[in-house]
């Protein structure tokens, strides 16, 4: 008894001596505010004021300027196309490389991180030196009238390469902390590889697989260097939003630029409540399992 009680009392008091004063908890909650309303949510403030400096007529007419609502298409078309291919690509990454045990599995893993590593500006630059006019398929492209570089070819390529690690990144570290015994499991008592993928795999996965959707969504919506790159900047034709908002704001019309970045700031703030509601789902996905683990087996 005596030993419980002091055993109770040491780590009361060891709680106590670790918990900081209430001074230096407020003074460091502060301190994350006062730099989350600088950095953040002032220039956040600042797009929407100066969106609607002018009234909501001059937003409205931003916004549905022809070329205007040519970006938003294009951005949404980048966005449509790259991300289910990166989907697609990521899940069947993670599944090689979380599963299986294959020569090469590290330099696969390695080509996955290179847009990381990789400008985008320099990402950009080596589809023109592949694709452009002087490039190495350049006159065979040009010769049989197909365009890559300068063409929604060229944005699209150039979106998928700068977001295809996200799905595939959220996913492997995922997979491998659940390990292959369930796939296992499935194949000894008679399922096939489709069936236990789509059974097993995917519903263990599936916020991971979210979360990295949401994700590769907010960068290819948002990408600036690559596209710049490889769009030639032709107004109504191949420019994306992010462009759309350099030119305008070059041109000085500051109140269309900032409406037009005012769409891609919803469109973050959109991304962040999804995100929030992922890892929220996410979470308690995993706090019931464990609650039911916990149960006391019926007698």
């Amino acid at each position: 008894m005596t030993g419980t009680v002091s055993r109770h009392a040491t780590g009361t008091v060891r709680r106590r001596g670790a918990a900081e004063p209430a001074w230096v908890r407020r003074i460091l909650i502060g301190a994350a505010l006062a730099f989350l309303a600088l950095l953040v949510f002032a220039p956040l403030a600042a797009v929407f004021h100066e969106a609607l400096r002018k009234g909501a007529g001059a937003y409205a007419a931003a916004l549905a300027d022809p070329a205007a609502r040519a970006a938003i298409r294009l951005t949404l078309l980048a966005a449509a196309i790259a991300v289910p291919l990166n989907l697609v690509f990521g899940v069947a990454a993670a599944w090689a490389i979380a599963k299986f045990r294959f020569p090469g599995r590290s330099l696969l893993l390695t080509l996955i991180d290179l847009p990381f590593a990789v400008s985008p500006v320099v990402s950009g630059l080596i589809y023109m030196l592949v694709f452009g006019a002087q490039g190495w398929f350049g006159p065979w492209l040009i010769e049989h009238g197909i365009r890559v570089v300068f063409a929604v070819p060229g944005i699209v390529l150039a979106t998928i390469f700068v977001t295809f690690p996200f799905v595939a990144r959220e996913l492997i570290p995922l997979m491998q902390a659940q390990g292959s015994e369930e796939e296992e499991s499935a194949i000894v008592l008679g399922a096939g590889g489709w069936t236990t993928f789509v059974r097993v795999t995917l519903p263990n996965i599936r916020w991971g697989l979210l979360y990295g959707v949401v994700l590769c969504n907010a960068r290819a919506m948002g990408e600036f260097g690559a596209v710049s790159v490889v769009s030639g900047h032709i107004r109504g034709l191949t420019t994306t939003m992010p462009l759309h908002v350099e030119i305008l704001y070059n041109e000085y019309n500051f109140v269309a630029a900032f409406a037009v970045a005012s769409l891609l700031a919803l469109l973050a703030l959109v991304t962040l409540v999804l995100k929030n509601l992922v890892e929220w789902h996410a979470a308690r996905a995993a706090v019931v399992p464990a609650a039911e683990s916990t149960e006391p087996a019926p007698p």
